[in-house]
Order: C-alpha cells, then structure tokens, then sequence
C-alpha cells in the first residue's frame, strides 16, 4: 500500500484530487492511503509515510518542507500546476509513483 500526503493552503482545495488519485489508483489495482492535509500540519503526519506532495500553492515553501520531509525520510515536491489544476489524479498519482520509486 502507498501512504501519500498532500499539503496545501487549507487541506480542502486537494480534496477532489485525493478522490481523483483513489480512483486512478483503484483503476490500475494500487493499494492507496491517500490524504489532504493544511500545510501547516505537515510535522503531524509523516510517520509512516511513502510520499509528500505540495499543492503549487504552497509550492513556495518547498524547501522549508522538503527539509522537514528529508529529516523523517519522506520524498517530497510540488504537484505540476498543469495536473493540479487539471486534476488529473492519474498524473499525480505516477508523479507519487515516481518519487517513491514504485
């Protein structure tokens, strides 16, 4: 199973994504853990981890995160504005993918 966070400004603009990526991982037969979080909660819910993405909104703050996620192991970067804005849940999902090594 792939445990994945998403960070952004409130923890709710991502929510149809999540949706999105559960339903394109659900289509290919991947196990998925899959939740949005307000950026400011990220230090709470790394442990256990496989992958950390940023909504480009929060894509400023990338290198105070990705620091927090290097320290407990995690990968990290900020989701392509282009899927995002799109929602595409099938590219963010293989970008995850990509991160983790899947």
């Amino acid at each position: 199973m792939l445990v994945i966070r998403l960070f952004c400004a409130a923890g709710m603009s991502t929510s149809l994504l999540v949706r999105k990526m559960e339903e394109a991982a659900k289509a290919e037969g991947t196990e998925v853990d899959i939740v949005a979080y307000p950026v400011g909660e990220v230090d709470q819910h790394l442990a256990g981890v496989d992958c950390a993405l940023l909504g480009p909104q929060v894509g400023y703050m990338k290198a105070q995160i990705q620091a927090k996620c290097k320290a407990a192991g995690v990968p990290c970067d900020v989701i392509p504005m282009a899927d995002y804005g799109m929602v595409n849940g099938k590219n963010v999902l293989a970008f995850a993918k990509k991160l983790i090594g899947a």
